[in-house]
């Protein structure tokens, strides 16, 4: 019974072991291949696959505002006819309508008055804190910006204006022109790539200020507030690609950068490597979970195909393959357990021993599968006639034994008989032989000094007695 408990938690321990190794194995490799495809290919695809969208989504407004402050009727109208606010305001229309802006404007340097397509919307002044973004922006080298801004006149939302200087022939400055959106396009942009992709992205101008951000989620404002990132500042703000990487917090991080020429503006993709790496570990434990339960899985069917081929085993040792019955060494271990209990108890115990009478003649005459079914119809007349409690079984060859439990000599005699004359009478053993079967018998029953061999010896010395004395017949001693 141990040994096969050993056999199932071996072979349970080195499956979950090969589970864990192999599980581990997997982990270390996934956790590499991410590391080297997030750095290899997923940064870099999305980093050309966002500069893609943003030539749609702003790049494309971008040059609309640009193409508007290089516009010669434009220029025109402020140095010549500024006064003819019709003519600019269908012009600003047409520009909005034809390229589905939010709003499309022009500030005039001479008169400082802000047109929209709706006409003169306001007159800028240095005193007014909303108008500061102009006053800036005329002053600063720059020939356009983008800047994220609330206008009241225009709409409640936050607003991405994109901003360009308009030059006479002697390039003076003569105003600024462009157009706004609202900054949800760009945030639903920045949105869809951090949830889908798990990428942080922004945008940093030359001094290293975040311009474009996701709002609600990028607290950086500039990168001079991290340090490991003003660190890198000198290779973040280049206009040639870059793939760096830093730790921050315990934490491992990547970015790749682009320059963007049409904004002036470097792009960057932020990846926490842990993010990453989560689907690897819930991957990691989840053929960790399958290979533990299949291991649980593969012990109990081992168990129990052990446990069935030790019941055959089992059964093998103790019984015998023909009759079914148990055979000389179970026969024996049970009768020494009965003759113990029976001395203690002082209870009786009786034994008998037959043979069919001339079997040979059976075997020679009929042949042995014939002999086989007469064997196996006495294992059944046995069966019949006897408790469940007596120990029954097949000695060898055509002998058989049985012991009586609990029983006085003159009972078992008087069962012994019984059996005997059921086996002379039975019409399975005539038909299969076309003739009587008999049997004979030796009885005996426990005394106080038996062991179990001078209890066989005794019996096989009545079954001794019962053949010579013309067999078919009960002999006790």
């Amino acid at each position: 019974m141990k040994s096969r408990y050993h056999i199932v938690i071996l072979v349970t321990f080195l499956l979950v072991t090969l589970s864990l190794i192999i599980s581990t194995v997997n982990y270390a490799i996934s956790l590499n291949s991410t590391g080297v495809q997030l750095r290899e290919s997923s940064l870099p695809l999305t980093v050309d696959n966002i500069y893609t969208k943003i030539q749609k989504q702003i790049i494309e407004p971008n040059l609309v505002s640009s193409m508007m402050a290089n516009d010669t009727f434009l220029k025109d109208w402020l140095i010549n006819h500024e006064g003819d606010v019709d003519k600019i305001s269908t012009y600003l229309e047409m520009i909005k309508n034809k390229h589905n802006m939010l709003i499309t404007f022009l500030v005039s340097e001479k008169t400082k008055n802000y047109y929209t397509a709706n006409g003169l919307l306001e007159q800028v002044a240095q005193d007014n804190p909303n108008n500061a973004w102009y006053f800036n922006f005329i002053q600063s080298p720059n020939k356009h910006e983008i800047n994220l801004d609330f206008n009241d006149h225009i709409d409640d939302s936050m607003i991405m204006f994109i901003n360009h200087k308009i030059y006479d022939q002697q390039y003076h400055m003569i105003g600024a022109t462009g157009i706004g959106l609202k900054i949800s396009y760009v945030n639903e942009m920045l949105n869809y790539f951090r949830q889908k992709y798990h990428f942080n992205v922004y945008f940093l101008n030359k001094s290293g200020e975040v311009v474009l951000y996701e709002h609600g989620v990028n607290p950086l404002r500039n990168i001079k507030d991290v340090k490991e990132l003003n660190d890198m500042k000198d290779l973040i703000i280049s206009k040639e690609s870059k793939l760096l990487e830093y730790t921050k917090d315990n934490q491992e991080y990547l970015i790749n950068t682009k320059y963007i020429p049409e904004l002036d503006l470097y792009l960057v993709v932020e990846a926490k490597l842990s993010e990453f790496l989560q689907n690897v570990k819930k991957t990691f434990y989840f053929n960790l979970i399958c290979s533990l339960f299949g291991t649980l899985l593969i012990a109990f069917l081992i168990l129990k195909s052990v446990n069935k081929y030790y019941k055959e085993i089992d059964y093998l040792a103790k019984y015998d393959d023909l009759t079914h019955l148990k055979n000389r060494r179970a026969f024996n271990e049970e009768l020494e357990h009965f003759l113990l209990l029976c001395k203690r108890r002082h209870s009786h115990l009786s034994l008998t021993f037959f043979d069919l009478d001339d079997f040979k003649n059976i075997n020679d005459t009929f042949g042995h599968q014939i002999g086989d079914k007469v064997l196996q119809r006495i294992a059944d007349i046995l069966k019949e006639n006897l408790r469940q409690t007596d120990i029954m079984g097949r000695w060898g060859g055509e002998e058989f034994i049985v012991a009586f439990i609990e029983t006085e000599l003159e009972d078992a005699k008087f069962i012994a008989d019984k059996i005997r004359v059921r086996i002379e009478k039975d019409e399975v053993l005539s038909q299969l032989t076309n003739a009587q079967v008999t049997a004979s018998f030796g009885i005996t029953t426990v005394n106080t000094h038996d062991s179990v061999d001078s209890l066989l010896n005794r019996v096989d010395q009545a079954l001794y007695k019962a053949k010579d004395n013309g067999k078919n017949q009960v002999v006790c001693i």
